[in-house]
């Protein structure tokens, strides 16, 4: 088998080769190379010592010397070169108390998670495949490299890593794998917020979202997403739903983009629903107030997991409008874009349609059509500049001033006041128009009425 190195790559191998070490493209890249996918990193495995690697490169960086890895840097790229090793014990659950360094490519294989990430590449010796890598390629299997326990137990985080390849590959996981993670998942609790935070996110963003409920069977979610759990056969005895509140969650997930925003919010848009679940006399399910339910389960999570706070004020906000009732009027979306804001409403109209995709046929074509006139709406008040915020507003907190209005909350309630005035006539969005009616407004308060004739 040919591999295409890339050139930066094939020089540091050769570099190496020619002054008597073994040097290899390793893990992951390799496996995407066989996969046709264009890999993030190339990573090198090395005969070589860490200090006989910093010999012969001119520009290096000590990255994780301690274990073996050197960082060597080429032009604006960089390329870890990591020594053989034998890992030591794992005592955390996470790294390994010492590491060995060795001679012996197979021993350096034999130490890393799965398979398909356990393949060796030059260009002399071609794929070096001794755990069976391809084999798994080929079958579309993610197995761990000999014991699944003994793996998982060296590193916990590798149970969810497992998770994610399955999703981003679209593999299933090999039996004895899916074993060990059964038993050591309880052990996640371990990992970091942060790690899980990230594993999730691929495992999100992948072609296969839907393998989360892969999570909840093997008792993954159970500890790293509990609120997911509580979801799974919360049955909607309604005209608008055929799924459990879970089912349809899967199923929204599939209908949005690769996008980060919008696939936690499908995540996170009816985690209420179980504890506002109610049953009318007829046998109908309602989930009045899920939304807001939803937005503070999704502040929690996102806190727990510490995501920065940009995106959690986005999707939470999305999360608590995405049951916004809206009307196909000029004056209803703009106050919709309005609340909403201009930013987000193209992520709200998106949310929308996944939301709508994943509940029965009960009218689902007329309310497709109600958010296609709605997005046509939104782009056309853009198009036409109309105003929809304080920002767009042709009369300012200065001209209040000028008009004798001391600088204070008052001047905050009056162009609040005209603003909603303009929401219903964007027509009268000027300041010939809008000075009087602050006059008559700024009379009024001083009269002791707040209210607009």
């Amino acid at each position: 088998m040919k591999i295409e190195l890339p050139r930066k790559v094939s020089f540091i191998i050769s570099n190496l080769s020619l002054h008597g070490f073994e040097a290899y493209a390793v893990g992951g890249c390799v496996r995407d190379a066989i996969l046709a996918k264009d890999p993030e990193d190339w990573d090198i495995t090395t005969s070589a010592t860490p200090e006989e690697i910093k010999g012969l490169f001119r520009h290096t960086v000590d990255t994780g010397i301690e274990h073996g890895t050197v960082t060597v840097l080429l032009g604006k790229e960089s390329f870890e070169v990591t020594t053989y090793r034998i890992d030591g014990a794992y005592e955390d659950g996470r790294h390994p108390s010492s590491v060995t360094f060795t001679k012996s490519l197979l021993e350096d294989l034999k130490r890393r998670d799965f398979t398909i990430n356990a393949m060796a590449y030059n260009d002399e010796a071609r794929l070096v495949d001794l755990v069976g890598g391809m084999k798994d390629l080929n079958h579309h299997l993610i197995r761990c490299v000999g014991d699944p326990k003994k793996r998982f137990a060296e590193d916990y985080l590798r149970i969810l890593r497992a998770l994610r390849f399955s999703a981003q590959l679209g593999f299933k996981l090999e039996r004895h794998t899916m074993e060990g993670m059964v038993e050591l998942a309880p052990n996640l609790l371990q990992i970091s917020s942060e790690r899980i935070r990230e594993e999730l996110l691929k495992l999100l963003l992948s072609d296969n979202p839907e393998k989360i409920y892969e999570g909840y069977q093997l008792g993954i979610t159970k500890i790293i997403l509990p609120e997911w759990d509580a979801m799974v056969g919360v049955e909607q005895k309604n005209l608008y739903h055929s799924h459990d509140v879970a089912g349809h969650t899967l199923m929204a997930l599939r209908a949005t983009q690769n996008d980060k925003i919008l696939r936690l919010v499908m995540l996170f848009h009816d985690m209420g629903k179980p504890q506002t679940k109610t049953t009318d006399a007829k046998g109908v399910d309602h989930f009045i107030g899920h939304d807001r339910v939803s937005e503070q389960m999704a502040k929690d999570i996102m806190s727990r997991l510490r995501f920065d706070k940009e995106t959690t004020k986005k999707v939470t906000k999305l999360v608590a409008y995405h049951n916004y009732p809206l009307n196909t009027t000029p004056r209803a979306v703009r106050r919709a874009v309005n609340r909403i804001g201009v930013e987000l409403f193209p992520y709200y109209l998106a949310v929308r349609v996944a939301d709508l995709k994943a509940k029965s046929y009960y009218e689902r074509k007329e309310r497709l059509k109600k958010v296609v006139h709605i997005r046509y709406l939104f782009l056309k008040l853009l198009h036409e500049k109309q105003c929809i915020s304080l920002e767009g507003l042709a009369i300012k907190g200065q001209d209040l001033i000028v008009m004798g209005v001391a600088p204070g909350p008052e001047i905050g309630r009056i162009l609040d006041e005209m603003l909603e005035f303009v929401l219903d006539y964007p027509n009268y969005n000027h300041k010939d128009v809008l000075v009087p009616l602050a006059k008559k407004l700024v009379d009024k308060m001083k009269l002791g009425s707040n209210t607009v004739k």
